[in-house]
């Protein structure tokens, strides 16, 4: 679980609901399945503001005891309407909507405080939900289904748009299934997708664009500059350099160099996409600049705290200026396609191009060995740095 870390033994105390965030104690306890409905939500998730084990411990204990009790009351106390029966014999439990599974699957992911893939599963959920209504995980139909689709292709999204959207309402479902038993069959499998609007070709940024860009960032010398040329001259995804910390950065050593790392507030794309990317030309400028200006542990500040890395924001601020100065289609992922460019002309290894942009490596033989040095992987950055 992605910055949080299970509690499993606290002194003689054993509690398997306790998780730590950044230091800070978390009670993270189910809801019963039976009440699910009465709460809304499927988590009780509270901040116990401490970061010490053993008093943790103990207000989880008395919070546990308290929250148990209640559910007890709820579960078994008979009103004053209500018969002795229905507690004598067992009704078939309520099956999670699809709303609540959604929740479910992103804190039993690890992924309830990665405030991008929530957005991202909730907004495919809503949808749904204003098609389809909140059932029952089990009350979705084929029918349904295909009114997601064709709303999707309705408003001529990219056939790749309409995958990923099945990808994720099909893996919550599946989860959900998994969770509760459910046996049918996943209506949101098997889909035909049709053929959807045509992708968006991002265009590399041409090289006279891209040395333009770079003076203009020495001169304006700021965050937002910096930031920008760390990315022309990297490769890096935007998320990826405005999430670095400080100590991700080294700046000492013979090649200097950023350490691209799963970290709490700022996840990676992928397992290839962990990985040390030399720095040089103007990337090495603006590492610097940034590292020496910026007052906390994080890179960018602007663009990152303890709160999470807001790559969206930093995505449209950087853009609405890139826009002014380079050539229509271009935008800052640009620099991305730039780099595989910029390294291909120089008849640079492939291995050693998908090692530098964190790109999965296809074949066997990609799995085998420590991968490029620094050394290695520097000189042939250095091959692509453009003179002022």
């Amino acid at each position: 679980m992605a910055g949080l870390h299970l509690v499993i033994q606290m002194s003689k105390f054993r509690a398997p609901y306790l998780v730590r965030k950044r230091g800070i104690f978390y009670l993270q306890k189910r809801i019963p399945q039976q009440l699910t409905g009465h709460y809304g939500r499927s988590f009780v998730r509270k901040s116990l503001r401490t970061k010490d084990r053993l008093e943790a411990s103990k207000l989880a204990s008395q919070l546990v005891r308290g929250l148990e009790r209640e559910w007890n009351e709820l579960l078994f106390t008979v009103s004053a309407t209500g018969s002795v029966y229905d507690l004598l014999h067992d009704k078939p439990n309520a099956l999670p909507t699809l709303s609540v599974a959604r929740e479910t699957y992103c804190e039993m992911k690890g992924r309830a405080d990665d405030r991008r893939f929530v957005r991202y599963t909730s907004r495919v959920v809503s949808e749904i939900v204003q098609l389809a209504g909140d059932k029952a995980i089990n009350g979705y139909t084929r029918n349904d289904a295909l009114l997601f689709r064709d709303s999707l292709l309705k408003r001529e999204v990219s056939h790749n748009t309409v995958k990923r959207n099945f990808e994720c309402i099909r893996a919550i479902w599946n989860f959900a299934a998994r969770e509760n038993g459910i046996s049918d069959p996943n209506p949101f499998a098997n889909m035909n997708y049709g053929n959807g609007a045509a992708a968006v070709k991002r265009m590399p940024i041409p090289i006279d664009d891209l040395r333009k860009v770079q003076q203009l960032c020495y001169q304006k010398d700021d965050d937002i500059r910096w930031l920008i040329a760390l990315l022309s001259d990297t490769g890096m995804r935007l998320a990826e350099a405005a999430g670095l910390a400080k100590e991700d950065v080294f700046l000492d050593t013979e090649i200097p160099y950023v350490k691209l790392c799963e970290r709490p507030w700022r996840p990676l794309k992928t397992k290839s996409s962990e990985r040390d990317v030399p720095l040089v030309g103007a990337a090495l400028w603006a590492a610097k600049r940034a590292y020496e200006s910026s007052p906390n542990e994080y890179l960018f500040p602007r663009y990152c705290s303890d709160e999470g890395c807001k790559a969206d924001y930093a995505s449209n601020s950087l853009n609405k200026w890139l826009r002014q100065h380079v050539q229509n289609g271009c935008v800052v992922h640009s620099f991305r396609h730039s780099m595989r460019d910029r390294l291909r002309a120089v008849e640079c290894p492939s291995e050693i191009i998908d090692q530098l942009g964190g790109w999965v490596q296809l074949g066997t033989g990609a799995k085998y060995g420590s991968g490029f040095t620094h050394y290695e992987t520097a000189r042939w950055c250095q091959r692509i740095t453009l003179q002022p």
